[in-house]
């Protein structure tokens, strides 16, 4: 079992927003993830585990070098204000200034027009194959190479304003994800662990909430990277023969 916290990067996106009064997309959007300020209220206090962007993994061994594993990834995606995108498609009836219909257009993402974040958060809810090799051992302390991979859900908790119709912020199972993983791990006197990954993969979420009405949504999918640092521990529920 594990559990620490990642820092995020997202390619460039499309984003199809649709609703009774809107059909457009937003091509090559820029997001970043949100990093908390390191304080040892926000990072240790067990009751705002989600402020940063953490991740936890739970898992059993099928044998000395092959374990499986669920996991939950809390990431954070935002969008960046005041960038300039190409709009294609249509907004009518919003009684605001973006009534119309465009075609490869300029547009300034700004308040008014487009909020949008997964900001609490990007949740990746997955299952994990993994494998780990022991490649030096120094008695109390031993060096393990891990990689592996993931499948799952995302479970985004959105915070979406556009144009005027109202505020979404509430968790919505809004697509699938895969990941590969790799990792170096130091285990100390066989059951406390560091571990540095690196992580690589697809999101696709074909059906975000965006607003308070079921009719209005938007699809995006992108490639994500995530650089984690951890801590757990290791549970031998009978000594093994021999130590990995």
């Amino acid at each position: 079992m594990y559990w620490g916290w990642n820092r995020g990067f997202y390619t460039n996106s499309d984003i199809h927003f649709e609703g009774d009064y809107y059909d457009f997309k937003l091509r090559d959007v820029v997001a970043k993830d949100r990093q908390s300020h390191f304080n040892i209220d926000s990072y240790l206090n067990p009751g705002k585990l989600t402020t940063p962007q953490t991740n936890f993994r739970i898992g059993y061994f099928i044998n000395d070098r092959y374990n499986i594993s669920f996991g939950f990834d809390h990431m954070k995606y935002v969008v960046q204000a005041n960038q300039t995108v190409k709009i294609d498609g249509e907004i009518s009836n919003t009684e605001t200034i973006y009534d119309g219909r465009y075609e490869n257009a300029d547009i300034v993402i700004t308040p008014g027009f487009l909020e949008f974040e997964h900001t609490d958060g990007l949740n990746y809810l997955n299952m994990s194959l993994r494998r780990v090799d022991k490649i030096l051992d120094l008695n109390k302390v031993k060096v393990h190479f891990t990689g592996g991979i993931d499948v799952g859900v995302v479970v985004p908790r959105t915070d979406s304003e556009l144009l005027n119709f109202g505020e979404n912020d509430k968790y919505h199972l809004s697509g699938f994800g895969g990941s590969l993983v790799t990792g170096i791990n130091l285990t100390f006197f066989d059951f406390l662990f560091i571990q540095s990954e690196l992580k690589g993969g697809y999101i696709n979420m074909p059906d975000i909430r965006t607003t308070s009405s079921s009719l209005d949504n938007a699809s995006q999918n992108f490639f994500f990277g995530q650089y984690n640092i951890v801590f757990g521990g290791i549970f031998h529920f009978a000594r093994p023969k021999s130590s990995r």
